[in-house]
């Protein structure tokens, strides 16, 4: 089998000035992507911007003889999203890969969230990726092609103390993935979410010494083969970080049944409880109708 390689393919990858999505940018583009560099160049707490993070990768890739463009738009609101997409089609004339990376922290613990801080990690992480993939989609629906990602963490899929806002925006991109395959299997267009472990701006405070076995670049390979025109796969999550690859999902085990005509009452459900809260036998439901 050859190398995969995404030569006429034009990718918009947001967040791409530092961490991950420097490295996804550098990555797609030696492999002959065209690559939207999208930063607003904020702190990581949202504040702020620079056009010099997205200017820098821009940099570096042409430096190496690769194609890109910066973009410096904020994806916390449709126009930005809208914005983004415009600078691919106006530039490239196409675009088949988003890969939804954007992101910002704002932690403390629920009795002291305050709603701004709860309102700006809904509105950069869940809304932005809602706003820069929904004018993609239209393009790659009317392309029969296109490959989408999003990215969640553990703390979206499993909870982390302090991370409420964080955790309940990462979780809503796991069903706005589910969404996205389902209504672009058609068209093929695929959509998955990478769920990664790595050191960034984000995380290298609580790594300390330990990030240095968790570089971006171990992240990055998994990302590429899913956003490449070889990935059949859809509706999925993968677990990425230091070197480790696997498939998280969502299953449905086959519980416990009320027997027929009756309506159980309370306690019925606790006297079933441990075939309720059995996994045995679980399934993974294709979709809403299928759990």
């Amino acid at each position: 089998m050859g190398d995969i390689r995404y030569d006429g393919r034009v990718a918009v990858i947001t967040g791409a000035g530092n961490g991950l999505g420097r490295s996804y940018a550098r990555y797609l583009a030696a492999r002959g992507a065209r690559v939207v560099v999208n930063d607003l160049g904020g702190g990581t707490d949202g504040e702020g911007n620079d056009s010099r993070a997205a200017d820098t990768v821009v940099a570096e890739i042409r430096g190496a003889g690769g194609e890109a463009v910066p973009n410096y738009d904020s994806v916390a609101t449709a126009e930005g999203g809208e914005s983004i997409v415009n600078t691919a089609l106006e530039t490239y004339g196409r675009v088949d890969i988003v890969i939804n990376n954007a992101g910002i922290l704002r932690d403390t613990s629920i009795p002291k969230m305050s709603s701004d801080n709860f309102d700006i990690l809904i509105d950069v992480h869940l809304k932005g990726a809602f706003y820069v993939t929904q004018p993609a989609f239209r393009v790659m629906k009317q392309n029969a092609y296109g490959r989408v990602l999003y990215t969640t963490s553990a703390a979206g899929l499993f909870g982390n103390f302090g991370q409420a806002n964080y955790a309940a925006a990462k979780m809503g991109l796991v069903g706005l993935s589910s969404v996205t395959a389902i209504e672009g299997a058609k068209y093929n267009i695929r959509s998955n979410v990478i769920a990664p472990i790595a050191r960034t701006r984000l995380t290298e405070e609580l790594m300390g010494a330990m990030g240095d076995a968790f570089a971006p670049e171990f992240i990055t390979p998994m990302v590429a083969y899913l956003v490449s025109e070889e990935c059949e796969y859809s509706h999925e999550i993968f677990n990425a970080g230091a070197g480790r690859y696997a498939r998280v999902f969502v299953g449905s085990a086959p519980g416990w049944t009320a027997p027929d005509g009756e309506t159980p009452d309370v306690e019925m459900i606790r006297d079933n409880l441990e075939r309720i809260s059995s996994t045995e036998g679980f399934t993974i439901p294709a979709n809403a109708m299928e759990a």
